[in-house]
């Protein structure tokens, strides 16, 4: 059964990693209210819901009440399965492919829509007042300007910043975890890279990121494939270099 429970847990990682969360209806789930008062109960709650989750970004491949009836009979032991225990995992890998192709397909379709919609939407953007657009494509507009120090592209710069999706939702967010963020300009995205560099300390700019200069087709983990991103951008200073470490000299060999 070991080998069953790798099949399933890379099911749910696949999933889980494969596509964005959908607010989505419920399955047929009851609204019980439990009395969640101990960690027992707590960590319980948190593994059932858990798998809710993952299962519910491909409710269309599996009937809820079956799901609910394997998972009673895999919990009770190996005696009560209605399926024989030697073709589960046969049974498992074809689904797993069945919903890699489902998933390929459904990013593909949110790739070319994302394309599309991004597209449109910086070619109307780039029409507004106080709008700039870059060689590469890189869309800004300067909020406040700033009148420090213009940092390089291998500067590590601190800023505070909020990026949102084309409607609106937002993705991240220094402000919503309380600090600023720190990074250096060579590691983050191009669309970072090369504008913060237009940036002086003190500055606050909008970015609009085509995603060419963003994450592209792959998108992320909460990214669509595809995907403009739009990010406000406050420059709050360029962090001092590092200091080297001293090289150690090696050691000379005692002589007698």
């Amino acid at each position: 059964m070991k080998k069953l429970s790798v099949i399933i847990v890379s099911i749910l990682l696949m999933v889980t990693m494969s596509c964005q969360a959908e607010n989505s209806a419920n399955t047929g789930a009851g609204d019980k209210k439990l009395t969640l008062d101990t960690e027992r109960a707590k960590a319980s709650y948190c593994v059932g819901f858990n798998m809710g989750q993952n299962l519910g970004n491909i409710k269309e491949e599996v009937d809820f009440e079956t799901v609910l009836q394997g998972f009673r009979d895999g919990f009770a032991g190996e005696d009560k399965a209605q399926v024989s225990l030697e073709e589960m995992p046969q049974i498992l890998r074809a689904f797993q492919m069945r919903i890699n192709t489902i998933m390929q397909e459904k990013r593909k379709m949110q790739g070319e829509k994302n394309k599309a919609e991004g597209e449109a939407f910086l070619k109307e953007n780039a029409k507004k007042e106080g709008v700039i657009t870059t060689k590469s494509g890189l869309q800004y507009k300067v909020i406040q300007e700033g009148t420090g120090a213009v940092p390089k592209g291998t500067d590590k710069v601190k800023v505070h910043y909020r990026g949102t999706l084309l409607d609106g939702t937002e993705f991240d967010s220094s402000h919503k975890r309380g600090e600023p963020a720190s990074f250096f300009l060579n590691r983050v995205i191009p669309g970072w890279t090369e504008g913060v560099q237009l940036m002086k300390v003190g500055a606050k700019y909008k970015f609009f990121i085509p995603a060419n200069l963003a994450y592209g087709q792959r998108g992320s983990r909460n990214i669509g494939p595809n995907a403009v991103l739009i990010f406000d951008i406050e420059l709050l200073s360029i962090e001092p270099p590092e200091p080297a470490t001293k090289k150690q000299e090696p050691k000379k060999p005692k002589t007698k």
